[in-house]
Protein backbone atom coordinates (compact mmCIF):
# COMPACT_ATOMS: atom_id res chain seq x y z
CA UNK A 1 0.00 0.00 0.00
CA UNK A 2 2.94 2.09 0.99
CA UNK A 3 4.65 1.80 -2.27
CA UNK A 4 1.17 2.70 -4.32
CA UNK A 5 1.10 5.43 -2.38
CA UNK A 6 4.59 6.87 -3.28
CA UNK A 7 3.72 5.64 -6.67
CA UNK A 8 0.43 7.50 -7.42
CA UNK A 9 2.12 10.52 -5.36
CA UNK A 10 5.05 10.65 -8.07
CA UNK A 11 3.00 10.19 -10.97
CA UNK A 12 0.22 12.98 -9.94
CA UNK A 13 3.32 15.44 -9.43
CA UNK A 14 4.74 15.31 -12.63
CA UNK A 15 1.21 15.11 -14.53
CA UNK A 16 0.13 18.01 -16.33
CA UNK A 17 -2.98 20.19 -15.31
CA UNK A 18 -5.39 18.59 -17.37
CA UNK A 19 -4.33 14.98 -16.49
CA UNK A 20 -4.82 16.38 -12.77
CA UNK A 21 -8.03 17.53 -13.09
CA UNK A 22 -9.24 14.03 -14.50
CA UNK A 23 -7.41 11.91 -11.81
CA UNK A 24 -9.18 14.56 -9.25
CA UNK A 25 -12.45 14.23 -10.51
CA UNK A 26 -12.45 10.23 -11.21
CA UNK A 27 -10.42 9.55 -8.30
CA UNK A 28 -13.47 11.30 -6.01
CA UNK A 29 -16.52 9.03 -8.29
CA UNK A 30 -14.45 5.86 -7.24
CA UNK A 31 -14.56 6.82 -3.17
CA UNK A 32 -17.56 7.80 -3.45
CA UNK A 33 -19.08 5.12 -5.17
CA UNK A 34 -16.92 2.46 -2.59
CA UNK A 35 -18.16 4.06 0.27
CA UNK A 36 -21.87 3.79 -0.79
CA UNK A 37 -20.45 0.07 -1.83
CA UNK A 38 -19.34 -0.59 1.79
CA UNK A 39 -22.40 1.36 3.46
CA UNK A 40 -24.76 -1.03 1.61
CA UNK A 41 -22.49 -4.55 2.96
CA UNK A 42 -22.62 -3.52 5.96
CA UNK A 43 -26.38 -2.23 5.74
CA UNK A 44 -25.21 1.67 7.12
CA UNK A 45 -28.83 2.40 6.20
CA UNK A 46 -27.47 6.01 6.67
CA UNK A 47 -24.77 6.72 4.45
CA UNK A 48 -26.66 6.56 0.23
CA UNK A 49 -26.52 9.03 -2.30
CA UNK A 50 -28.27 11.71 -0.65
CA UNK A 51 -25.73 11.83 2.21
CA UNK A 52 -22.77 11.58 0.46
CA UNK A 53 -24.12 14.71 -1.55
CA UNK A 54 -25.00 16.33 1.22
CA UNK A 55 -21.43 17.01 2.30
CA UNK A 56 -20.14 17.70 -1.91
CA UNK A 57 -22.59 18.83 -3.76
CA UNK A 58 -23.71 22.90 -4.29
CA UNK A 59 -27.30 23.69 -2.37
CA UNK A 60 -29.74 26.14 -3.90
CA UNK A 61 -30.92 27.07 -0.70
CA UNK A 62 -28.83 30.00 0.70
CA UNK A 63 -29.09 29.29 4.35
CA UNK A 64 -27.76 25.50 3.22
CA UNK A 65 -24.96 26.74 1.37
CA UNK A 66 -23.83 29.41 4.35
CA UNK A 67 -23.60 25.90 6.70
CA UNK A 68 -21.66 24.34 3.65
CA UNK A 69 -19.67 26.44 1.69
CA UNK A 70 -16.97 24.85 0.75
CA UNK A 71 -19.70 22.50 -1.52
CA UNK A 72 -18.67 25.98 -3.87
CA UNK A 73 -15.67 24.08 -4.82
CA UNK A 74 -16.50 20.40 -3.86
CA UNK A 75 -19.51 20.12 -6.49
CA UNK A 76 -17.60 20.21 -9.47
CA UNK A 77 -15.61 17.72 -8.44
CA UNK A 78 -18.21 15.44 -7.82
CA UNK A 79 -20.14 12.86 -10.28
CA UNK A 80 -22.64 10.12 -9.38
CA UNK A 81 -23.75 8.84 -12.23
CA UNK A 82 -20.40 7.48 -14.55
CA UNK A 83 -21.58 8.44 -17.63
CA UNK A 84 -22.16 11.90 -16.55
CA UNK A 85 -18.38 11.60 -15.42
CA UNK A 86 -17.07 10.13 -18.60
CA UNK A 87 -18.31 13.16 -20.99
CA UNK A 88 -17.27 15.47 -18.81
CA UNK A 89 -13.77 13.98 -18.37
CA UNK A 90 -14.14 13.17 -22.16
CA UNK A 91 -14.77 16.89 -23.13
CA UNK A 92 -12.24 18.09 -20.53
CA UNK A 93 -9.32 16.46 -22.17
CA UNK A 94 -10.19 17.64 -25.38
CA UNK A 95 -10.78 21.04 -24.52
CA UNK A 96 -8.35 21.06 -22.04
CA UNK A 97 -5.32 19.77 -23.84
CA UNK A 98 -6.34 22.74 -26.18
CA UNK A 99 -6.57 25.41 -24.14
CA UNK A 100 -3.53 24.77 -22.08
CA UNK A 101 -1.39 24.02 -25.23
CA UNK A 102 -1.83 27.98 -25.95
CA UNK A 103 -2.60 29.35 -21.99
CA UNK A 104 -0.81 27.31 -20.17
CA UNK A 105 -1.67 25.21 -17.00
CA UNK A 106 -1.99 27.93 -14.54
CA UNK A 107 -4.52 29.66 -16.78
CA UNK A 108 -6.36 26.28 -17.37
CA UNK A 109 -6.80 25.92 -13.58
CA UNK A 110 -8.01 29.20 -13.20
CA UNK A 111 -10.72 28.87 -15.24
CA UNK A 112 -12.18 25.24 -13.86
CA UNK A 113 -11.99 26.38 -10.96
CA UNK A 114 -13.67 29.80 -11.53
CA UNK A 115 -16.03 28.99 -14.27
CA UNK A 116 -17.23 26.61 -11.80
CA UNK A 117 -17.60 28.54 -8.93
CA UNK A 118 -19.36 31.09 -11.67
CA UNK A 119 -21.76 28.18 -12.77
CA UNK A 120 -22.51 27.81 -8.88
CA UNK A 121 -23.46 31.09 -8.29
CA UNK A 122 -25.47 31.32 -11.60
CA UNK A 123 -27.30 28.23 -10.66
CA UNK A 124 -27.77 29.79 -6.85
CA UNK A 125 -29.03 33.19 -8.45
CA UNK A 126 -32.06 31.86 -10.54
CA UNK A 127 -33.16 29.37 -7.78
CA UNK A 128 -33.84 32.22 -5.34
CA UNK A 129 -34.83 34.79 -7.77
CA UNK A 130 -37.11 32.61 -10.32
CA UNK A 131 -40.61 31.80 -8.62
CA UNK A 132 -40.49 28.72 -10.88
CA UNK A 133 -37.96 27.21 -8.84
CA UNK A 134 -39.46 28.18 -5.36
CA UNK A 135 -41.23 24.88 -4.43
CA UNK A 136 -38.12 23.16 -5.38
CA UNK A 137 -35.48 25.22 -3.74
CA UNK A 138 -34.77 23.70 -0.44
CA UNK A 139 -34.01 20.10 -2.11
CA UNK A 140 -32.03 21.39 -5.39
CA UNK A 141 -28.37 20.66 -5.19
CA UNK A 142 -25.84 20.45 -7.94
CA UNK A 143 -23.07 18.07 -8.58
CA UNK A 144 -20.43 17.60 -11.63
CA UNK A 145 -17.50 19.73 -13.96
CA UNK A 146 -20.28 20.88 -16.66
CA UNK A 147 -19.69 24.32 -15.80
CA UNK A 148 -16.21 24.34 -15.42
CA UNK A 149 -15.96 21.84 -18.39
CA UNK A 150 -18.09 24.54 -20.55
CA UNK A 151 -15.97 27.29 -19.20
CA UNK A 152 -12.74 25.76 -21.02
CA UNK A 153 -14.71 25.12 -23.65
CA UNK A 154 -16.43 28.33 -24.25
CA UNK A 155 -12.98 30.22 -23.38
CA UNK A 156 -11.60 27.59 -26.44
CA UNK A 157 -13.92 29.04 -28.50
CA UNK A 158 -13.75 32.19 -27.76
CA UNK A 159 -9.57 32.07 -28.30
CA UNK A 160 -9.60 30.16 -31.34
CA UNK A 161 -12.96 30.39 -32.87
CA UNK A 162 -11.43 28.66 -36.28
CA UNK A 163 -9.99 25.95 -34.71
CA UNK A 164 -11.13 22.84 -36.95
CA UNK A 165 -12.22 19.63 -34.84
CA UNK A 166 -12.82 16.21 -36.73
CA UNK A 167 -16.01 14.41 -35.44
CA UNK A 168 -16.23 10.86 -35.93
CA UNK A 169 -19.00 10.74 -38.78
CA UNK A 170 -19.34 14.15 -38.91
CA UNK A 171 -15.78 15.14 -40.16
CA UNK A 172 -14.25 18.27 -39.42
CA UNK A 173 -15.93 20.93 -37.39
CA UNK A 174 -14.96 24.47 -36.33
CA UNK A 175 -14.93 25.36 -32.64
CA UNK A 176 -16.80 27.81 -32.52
CA UNK A 177 -20.14 25.54 -34.15
CA UNK A 178 -19.61 22.80 -31.35
CA UNK A 179 -19.78 25.74 -29.19
CA UNK A 180 -23.15 27.62 -30.28
CA UNK A 181 -24.52 24.15 -30.13
CA UNK A 182 -23.87 23.61 -26.78
CA UNK A 183 -25.21 26.70 -25.32
CA UNK A 184 -27.99 26.55 -27.40
CA UNK A 185 -28.51 23.22 -25.95
CA UNK A 186 -28.31 24.20 -22.65
CA UNK A 187 -30.64 27.28 -23.13
CA UNK A 188 -33.67 25.76 -24.97
CA UNK A 189 -33.33 22.82 -21.69
CA UNK A 190 -33.79 24.85 -18.95
CA UNK A 191 -37.54 24.01 -18.69
CA UNK A 192 -36.73 20.41 -18.38
CA UNK A 193 -36.00 18.17 -15.46
CA UNK A 194 -32.49 19.37 -14.85
CA UNK A 195 -32.90 22.80 -14.94
CA UNK A 196 -30.38 23.66 -12.63
CA UNK A 197 -27.48 21.55 -14.14
CA UNK A 198 -28.21 23.80 -17.47
CA UNK A 199 -28.04 26.94 -14.94
CA UNK A 200 -24.84 26.26 -14.01
CA UNK A 201 -23.23 25.38 -17.47
CA UNK A 202 -24.40 29.00 -19.33
CA UNK A 203 -22.37 30.43 -15.67
CA UNK A 204 -19.76 28.68 -16.73
CA UNK A 205 -19.76 29.12 -20.37
CA UNK A 206 -20.50 32.72 -19.27
CA UNK A 207 -17.55 33.28 -18.05
CA UNK A 208 -15.25 31.13 -20.26
CA UNK A 209 -16.00 34.00 -22.74
CA UNK A 210 -15.80 36.88 -20.58
CA UNK A 211 -12.52 35.66 -19.59
CA UNK A 212 -11.11 35.23 -23.08
CA UNK A 213 -12.60 38.48 -24.24
CA UNK A 214 -10.43 40.58 -21.42
CA UNK A 215 -7.49 38.85 -21.93
CA UNK A 216 -7.74 40.13 -25.57
CA UNK A 217 -7.91 43.50 -24.09
CA UNK A 218 -4.67 42.93 -22.19
CA UNK A 219 -6.54 42.42 -18.86
CA UNK A 220 -6.31 38.79 -16.68
CA UNK A 221 -9.08 39.22 -14.61
CA UNK A 222 -7.80 35.82 -12.95
CA UNK A 223 -4.41 37.52 -12.30
CA UNK A 224 -5.56 37.28 -8.71
CA UNK A 225 -6.30 34.07 -8.17
CA UNK A 226 -3.02 32.70 -10.03
CA UNK A 227 -1.26 34.48 -7.04
CA UNK A 228 -3.39 32.89 -4.26
CA UNK A 229 -2.16 29.70 -5.98
CA UNK A 230 0.99 30.79 -6.59
CA UNK A 231 0.82 31.45 -2.41
CA UNK A 232 -0.92 28.61 -1.61
CA UNK A 233 1.55 26.13 -3.13
CA UNK A 234 4.83 27.81 -2.41
CA UNK A 235 3.69 29.75 0.94
CA UNK A 236 5.62 32.78 0.00
CA UNK A 237 4.02 36.57 -1.37
CA UNK A 238 4.32 36.43 -5.56
CA UNK A 239 6.84 39.14 -6.42
CA UNK A 240 5.64 42.11 -7.81
CA UNK A 241 9.00 43.42 -9.78
CA UNK A 242 10.63 42.24 -12.32
CA UNK A 243 14.32 42.03 -12.67
CA UNK A 244 16.62 41.78 -15.15
CA UNK A 245 20.68 42.35 -15.64
CA UNK A 246 20.81 42.94 -11.28
CA UNK A 247 18.20 46.55 -12.61
CA UNK A 248 14.32 45.98 -11.11
CA UNK A 249 11.81 47.48 -13.65
CA UNK A 250 9.57 50.20 -12.89
CA UNK A 251 5.79 49.56 -13.13
CA UNK A 252 5.31 51.49 -16.53
CA UNK A 253 8.01 49.75 -18.11
CA UNK A 254 6.76 45.84 -16.45
CA UNK A 255 3.27 47.19 -17.76
CA UNK A 256 4.55 48.34 -21.03
CA UNK A 257 6.36 44.72 -21.76
CA UNK A 258 3.80 43.12 -20.51
CA UNK A 259 1.41 44.94 -23.16
CA UNK A 260 3.99 43.82 -25.49
CA UNK A 261 4.00 40.59 -25.08
CA UNK A 262 0.52 40.21 -24.99
CA UNK A 263 0.33 41.83 -28.34
CA UNK A 264 2.39 39.20 -29.98
CA UNK A 265 0.64 36.51 -28.29
CA UNK A 266 -2.72 37.79 -29.65
CA UNK A 267 -0.88 38.15 -32.89
CA UNK A 268 0.24 34.51 -33.14
CA UNK A 269 -3.38 33.51 -31.96
CA UNK A 270 -4.94 34.67 -34.83
CA UNK A 271 -2.89 33.24 -37.34
CA UNK A 272 -3.81 29.95 -35.50
CA UNK A 273 -7.54 30.59 -35.45
CA UNK A 274 -6.98 31.71 -39.23
CA UNK A 275 -4.50 28.77 -40.93
CA UNK A 276 -3.99 26.62 -38.07
CA UNK A 277 -1.33 26.00 -35.94
CA UNK A 278 0.64 24.38 -38.21
CA UNK A 279 1.29 27.67 -40.50
CA UNK A 280 3.33 29.14 -37.52
CA UNK A 281 7.27 29.81 -38.60
CA UNK A 282 9.40 27.75 -35.53
CA UNK A 283 9.86 31.15 -33.46
CA UNK A 284 6.57 31.67 -33.41
CA UNK A 285 5.49 28.40 -31.83
CA UNK A 286 8.75 28.88 -29.16
CA UNK A 287 7.50 32.14 -28.45
CA UNK A 288 3.80 30.61 -27.74
CA UNK A 289 5.50 27.62 -25.96
CA UNK A 290 7.47 29.90 -23.55
CA UNK A 291 4.43 31.92 -23.18
CA UNK A 292 2.38 28.91 -21.64
CA UNK A 293 5.14 27.87 -19.63
CA UNK A 294 5.08 31.36 -18.07
CA UNK A 295 1.48 31.33 -17.60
Amino acid sequence: MSEFSNSFRSGFKIADSVQRLLIINIGLFLIARLIAVFATLFMANGINFSSISYWLAVPASLSQLLARPWTLITYMFYHWEFFHLFFNMLLLYWMGTIYQQYLGSKKLISTYILGGIRGAVFYIVAYNLFPLFSSNLSNSFALGASASVLAITIASATLLPDYPIRLLLIGEVKLKWIAVIIVISDLISIGGSNAGGHLAHLGGAMYGFIYIRQLRLGKDIASWFNQFLDYFSTGKKPRMKVHRSGKSMSDAEFNMTKKSRQEGLDQILDKISKSGYGSLTQEEKDYLFQASKDN
